[in-house]
């Protein structure tokens, strides 16, 4: 039984107006709303916050120095000074799987431990202020295995004054944190003003004993604009490569419908992006990219097929032979399709942060993807090659002519 063939060719315009109309869109989205660019392509400073209540503390007084150190396995004192040889302890999470059990087990001379809660978090839960020098003294230092219930409503509320300011929750609600962006000046001194007008808000609304710094970032003009740059070279040496690649595979026109095609669809991801105000990081830009490798790879598919067919069959018109080989691989584009946006979509459900900014940006590539190779490259090879005439009958010819190259079958290319 005969492949069914479809149509295909009468939705070439319709689809180019439908992406022009997106495209355009996108360009009013960019003008009134711009990109929110994130820390890694703008000067700023990034903090991830919780807000919780100790669980334990830990004071010293001797003459030698402890430094704490927390990682995912352990809790380690290390007892350095000259009255003292260097010695670390290690209390290992998997021997002590409580608070209470890890506090208790602790016997460095000098060192006074509190256990602030009835101690029954699980030791692998402990988390530390970053901003904290992890020397102990006579200040208590304090250790952290609990959730609260502060909002990211309640984040921004404490941070109202300080101007610029963003705040995104992080992770799931057992584990929140929170994200602060602010944009600062070039020096590393404004970036300080800055950490100290956070910290002053925060510990003035929730206290200071509940504010922890998990994580800071800094990134200057410099080389924000420097990577900014380094995108778009690699963007365009991208474009280029692919269309050196399929120019030489295929043909010029093929070359160009295929390059047609990835700038429509990253075009369609910045529509998205813009609209959506999504952060946009190298996360983000390597969606992008790996949406140009994805959707080139189904282009090419097609237009493998499209040569192949030139070779056999006979055809009156090149709409004729388009409609003919998108039919054949109409299903291999689906399916392909379909059960990547299996893993996306299972991406984008369980994570958080930009992984799930990573994967909702997939999914919007795959569709346009998936979308342009059938549409829009096809649609715009078929305007190239309008005045196209099969020619049939010449077997091993060498002949070339301008804009013509004739193959072994004698069909023109």
């Amino acid at each position: 039984m005969a492949k069914k063939i479809l149509n295909f060719s009468k939705c070439f315009v319709p689809a180019c107006i439908f992406s022009a109309a997106l495209i355009i869109f996108g360009i009013v989205g960019f003008v009134t709303r711009g990109i929110n660019l994130g820390i890694d392509f703008k000067p700023g400073l990034i903090e991830e916050v919780k807000i919780a209540p100790a669980s334990a503390s830990l004071t010293y007084k001797g003459p030698s120095k402890v430094t704490v150190e927390v990682n995912q396995s352990s809790l380690d004192l290390i007892v350095t000074g000259s009255n003292a040889e260097k010695q670390t302890k290690t209390y290992e999470f998997s021997a002590y799987k409580t608070v209470s059990e890890l506090f208790n087990a602790i016997d460095v001379p000098g060192v006074k431990k509190s256990i602030l809660t009835d101690g029954t978090e699980s030791s692998y839960s402990i988390y530390v202020n970053s901003a904290v020098s992890t020397n102990l003294d006579s200040e208590p230092y304090y250790f952290y295995a609990l959730n609260s219930d502060v909002t990211v409503e309640d984040v921004r509320s404490a941070l109202e004054t300080v101007s610029g300011v963003s705040v995104k929750p992080m992770g799931t609600e057992s584990n929140r944190s929170f994200q602060i962006r602010v944009p600062v000046g070039e020096d590393s001194e404004s970036s300080q003003q800055i950490q100290d007008v956070l910290a002053n808000s925060l510990n003035s609304k929730f206290s200071a004993e509940k504010v922890v710094v998990i994580k800071t970032d800094f990134i200057g003009s410099n080389l924000s604009k420097s990577l900014a740059l380094r995108s778009i070279l690699f963007m365009l040496l991208t474009f280029l490569l692919i269309w050196v690649y399929a120019a030489i595979r295929f043909h010029w026109d093929f070359a160009l419908g295929a390059i047609i095609a990835l700038i429509h669809d990253a075009l369609i991801m910045f529509t998205f992006i813009s609209w959506t105000q999504m952060e946009f990081t190298t996360t983000v830009l390597a969606a992008v990219l790996t949406i140009v490798g994805y959707s080139i790879n189904d282009t090419v598919v097609i237009m493998d097929r499209v040569r192949s067919n030139l070779n056999t069959q006979k055809v009156s018109t090149f709409n004729e032979l388009l409609n003919k080989s998108l039919s054949e691989t109409l299903s291999r584009s689906i399916i392909t399709t379909v059960t990547t946006l299996f893993a996306v979509v299972s991406l984008y459900i369980f994570t958080s942060g930009t992984i799930k900014d990573f994967a909702l940006s997939l999914i919007v590539g795959l569709l346009a993807g998936c979308y342009s190779s059938l549409f829009i490259s096809s649609g715009f090879i078929s305007m190239l090659r309008k005045n196209w005439k099969p020619e049939y009958g010449i077997h091993h010819s060498n002949k070339t002519a301008k804009g013509v190259l004739t193959l072994d079958a004698g069909v023109q290319v």
